[in-house]
């Protein structure tokens, strides 16, 4: 019995392992983790402002004035991730954005949701300033010597 005829990938054809090719090559072409980064960062500003702990009965309550504050902060957060990954294009505004609503967060929103809200809308908002599209290759497929193409 040979293997001369049998596939390279001979799971390729199959619907996960398409749907995950697919799934690749669209996160490949927009900023993905900064905006799931914002998206996990407006998590931690959302939540705290309205959380209530129980220890047996004792209550302690986080929640602020400033909870208003927090929820549209929150939302923005989210609703600029969800544009990192659908419309690339503004990624340099919804950076500068998500970087000035994780600083703002810090007086508003419980230490920008302890810290953690503020370090990943910040992450992720630098992270959408430093992506970059791919460009495609020139006609001719010639890389010049410092790697830039069409030089050479």
């Amino acid at each position: 019995m040979t293997s001369a005829g049998a596939s390279a990938h001979p799971h390729s054809e199959c619907g996960f392992a398409s749907a995950r090719q697919a799934f690749r090559a669209w996160r490949r072409t927009r900023p993905f983790w900064a905006g799931l980064l914002l998206l996990l960062s407006a998590t931690p500003i959302i939540y705290f402002p309205y959380f209530n702990l129980s220890l047996g009965t004792l209550s302690v309550a986080i929640s602020t004035t400033a909870g208003a504050g927090s929820l549209i902060i929150g939302l923005t957060l989210i609703v600029l991730g969800g544009l990192l990954w659908f419309q690339p294009i503004i990624r340099f505004f919804a950076g500068c954005v998500a970087i000035f609503l994780g600083v703002l967060s810090l007086p508003i929103s419980n230490f920008g949701g302890f810290f953690v809200g503020t370090l990943f809308a910040a992450t992720g908002g630098l992270l959408a300033l430093a992506w970059g599209p791919v460009e495609a290759d020139l006609p001719g497929g010639t890389v010049g010597s410092e790697g830039e193409p069409g030089n050479g």
